[in-house]
C-alpha cells in the first residue's frame, strides 16, 4: 500500500502498522529482564484513544508478565519495504466479550481452540503514550549510492526517509 505524503503522520503510523501486522512485544519479566515475543496486532485500524489489541494467554509467560508490569514497547518491522516501528505504552487485560468477539478470526481459533470463551484467552489493549516511525522512502539504489557518498565525503547520509515521532 503506498502511503501519501499529505496524510497525517499519525494516519502513516497507523496504515504502516495495519500493513505490517505482527510485532515483537516486549515485557518486563519477573526477574527483571526484558523479554520479546511475537504477536498479532488484531485491530484493522486504529480504535479510538490509540488502542491496540492482541490475544494473549494469561497462563503464559507473557500472560504472567503484563500481570506484574502493564509497560511495553512492541516494534514493527517490514525490512523490505524499509519500514520500522516503535511503540510504548501500556498494556492491561480487558474483560470484553463483545470486544473478544468482533476481533476473533481463524488465526485467533488456531492458537486458542477452545474459542473466545476459554476464560484462559486474555484480551489485551495496549494503550499508546509513545509512538515513532522510519519509512525509507529512498531506492535500494539510491540508498546505497547515498551512503557510499557519505563514507568517502565522512558526512552523515540525508533524505533517506520520513522519520517521525507521532502524538496520540
Amino acid at each position: 500500500m503506498a502511503l501519501l505524503h499529505d496524510t497525517s503522520p499519525q494516519q502513516r503510523l497507523w496504515d504502516m502498522i495495519r500493513d505490517i501486522r505482527f510485532g515483537m512485544m516486549t515485557t518486563r519479566h519477573h526477574d527483571g529482564q526484558l523479554r520479546s515475543r511475537p504477536m498479532t496486532t488484531q485491530n484493522r485500524s486504529v480504535d479510538e484513544g490509540g488502542v491496540l489489541w492482541f490475544f494473549v494467554s494469561r497462563s503464559s509467560e507473557a500472560g504472567m508478565d503484563l500481570h506484574d508490569d502493564g509497560a511495553v514497547n512492541i516494534a514493527y518491522a517490514d525490512p523490505d519495504k524499509d519500514r520500522y516501528i516503535s511503540l510504548a505504552g501500556f498494556a492491561r487485560f480487558v474483560d470484553n466479550p463483545d470486544k473478544k468477539n468482533e476481533l476473533w478470526n481463524s488465526a485467533t481459533q488456531a492458537w486458542f481452540p477452545n474459542g473466545p470463551d476459554d476464560p484462559d484467552v486474555g484480551l489485551l489493549a495496549v494503550h499508546v503514550d509513545h509512538a515513532e516511525y522510519w519509512d525509507v522512502e529512498a531506492s535500494k539504489m539510491v540508498q546505497l549510492f547515498k551512503m557510499a557518498r557519505a563514507a568517502v565525503t565522512g558526512e552523515r547520509p540525508r533524505d533517506m526517509g520520513d522519520h517521525r515521532e507521532v502524538r496520540l
